[in-house]
């Protein structure tokens, strides 16, 4: 259960307490840490299948731990009036929605993996996350619009891998 690719996704959700402390009055720190975040996700993947340590464990964690990181940069980014409520809100449902039907299918032994859909909308998430928290921060070079672009396109990301992982769950369950 605990393998190299699993101590670096609990590495992930460690991240996330200093984050959430330094991210709103250093947003630029935040993005660092953000982005130190996100990049663990792509080495315990990484790790795992090079390796051969995929456990039901790490497939259930790992999505777990995205979300965890990309609410908190959500809920910072509400607080700060970087981005409306009503975004946070639905990109938080449709996690906590999508996480239930992996969870429920976990327990019928159905291992139901990330599809190519949610990958690309988390990889939207997190370079729009990454952007907003580097607008106007070291040179006044305004990213705002990018940052929100990237960020509805992740939303309807969402929702549309949302509505795939349901029928894919309602197949194999």
């Amino acid at each position: 259960m605990l393998n190299l690719p699993t101590i670096i996704t609990f590495s992930r959700i460690i991240i996330i307490i200093p984050f959430i402390m330094i991210a709103p009055s250093h947003p630029f720190l935040g993005g660092l840490l953000f982005s130190i975040a996100a990049a663990t996700d792509l080495l315990d993947g990484y790790i795992a299948r090079k390796t051969g340590q995929v456990t039901k464990t790490g497939i259930l964690l790992d999505p777990i731990a995205d979300k965890l990181l990309v609410i908190s940069a959500l809920i910072i980014f509400v607080d700060m009036a970087t981005i409306p409520a009503w975004i946070a809100i639905v990109i938080t449902v449709r996690e906590f929605v999508v996480t239930g039907l992996r969870i429920g299918a976990l327990s019928k032994d159905v291992v139901i993996p990330a599809e190519k859909g949610g990958k690309i909308k988390t990889a939207a998430q997190i370079a729009s996350i990454i952007i907003l928290f580097l607008d106007r921060t070291l040179i006044d070079i305004d990213l705002y619009g990018i940052g929100i672009a990237l960020l509805w396109i992740a939303m309807v990301l969402g929702i549309i891998s949302g509505v795939q992982y349901f029928v894919l769950f309602r197949k194999r369950t």
